[in-house]
């Protein structure tokens, strides 16, 4: 027990600052894909992409063909993550797929009560995610996840079990794709200490809407509707806008814009870039290789890159 308090004081706080929320399990609200990154995390509308795994699995049905992707992304402080994902259609069942994103902390120094060195030790989580997505009718999906989520500090361990529920509903002739999703809706089964925490619960609402004659996705995402506020209209606070320029068939360029993780990441009087995604993408062949960088403001930023395939 000593020896996990000692780990708890100092990579718990580390591991909230990484990713920007409370709890455990934290790492689950971090953008996965270099693309999903680019849009700073309007991605629950989106379709056709193996990501959409991790943000709406009812968006699995929009995939007919086997795809894939693999990331990486450099965070703060020398953690580092990543994901694997695939997506395939079976005939008879709708769209299915699995991956596993994870985040692992580095390496920290061990001490005892009086600030003694006894080694090192290391922290990682790691989520398994299996959906499906499937046509309601014609226009609208659903989709459902599986998650098994596991952390460990300094060899202590917690686990989880969770559910993603996802909607999507599609006006073609409007250019328009409205999705929704509930994500991390579970329980721990193992808990660091006697008192179990909850999962962060994200309740999401979004939109893309491709405008006539206009070569851009231009999205707009509600996050944490489920979280409690002072007025009504504060619920709607947490929100991020992102836009893809199609650019050619090729290439695309991406910008977005997080509301609350610009005000959570101010510093004094100054936010600077704080809240700002930029990105890109270009398709060689089969392949398609995504790049996005996250400012943090004075605090630092993000790098991920992710590659994605037809197989």
């Amino acid at each position: 027990m000593k020896k996990l308090a000692l780990a708890l004081l100092f990579v718990v706080p580390l591991c909230s600052l990484l990713a920007q929320s409370k709890g455990t399990y934290s790492f689950l609200r971090n953008d996965v894909s270099a693309r999903a990154a680019g849009l700073n995390g309007s991605f629950v509308s989106m379709t056709d992409d193996p990501n959409v795994l991790f943000y709406n699995p009812a968006a699995l049905s929009t995939i007919s063909g086997p795809r894939g992707s693999v990331g990486f992304f450099k965070h703060l402080l020398d953690a580092n993550g990543g994901h694997l994902a695939y997506t395939q259609f079976i005939d008879g069942i709708g769209s299915v797929g699995g991956g596993i994103t994870f985040l692992d902390y580095g390496s920290f120094t061990e001490t005892d009560e009086s600030m003694n060195t006894l080694g090192t030790f290391g922290a990682t989580d790691i989520a398994l995610v299996l959906g499906w997505g499937a046509h309601v009718d014609e226009f609208t999906s659903a989709g459902i996840n599986a998650k098994v989520i596991y952390s460990s500090i300094a060899g202590i361990k917690s686990s989880a079990l969770a559910i993603d529920l996802g909607a999507l509903y599609q006006i073609p002739s409007e250019n328009i794709t409205i999705g929704a999703s509930i994500l991390n809706l579970g329980a721990q089964i193992n808990s660091y200490l006697a008192t179990k925490e909850s999962l962060p619960l994200d309740f999401k609402i979004g939109i893309t809407k491709r405008p006539e004659h206009l070569p851009v996705l231009l999205n707009l995402n509600f996050h944490k509707l489920n979280e409690a506020q002072d007025n009504f209209f504060q619920r709607f606070s947490s929100f991020s806008v992102g836009a893809e320029f199609l650019m050619s068939e090729s290439v695309r360029l991406r910008l977005g814009y997080n509301n609350e993780q610009r005000k959570e990441l101010k510093l004094g009087s100054s936010t600077g870039l704080a809240g700002i995604s930029i990105g890109g993408g270009i398709l060689i062949n089969e392949y398609i290789v995504d790049y996005a960088f996250n400012s943090y403001g004075k605090i630092g930023g993000l790098h991920r890159i992710s590659i994605g395939m037809k197989l």
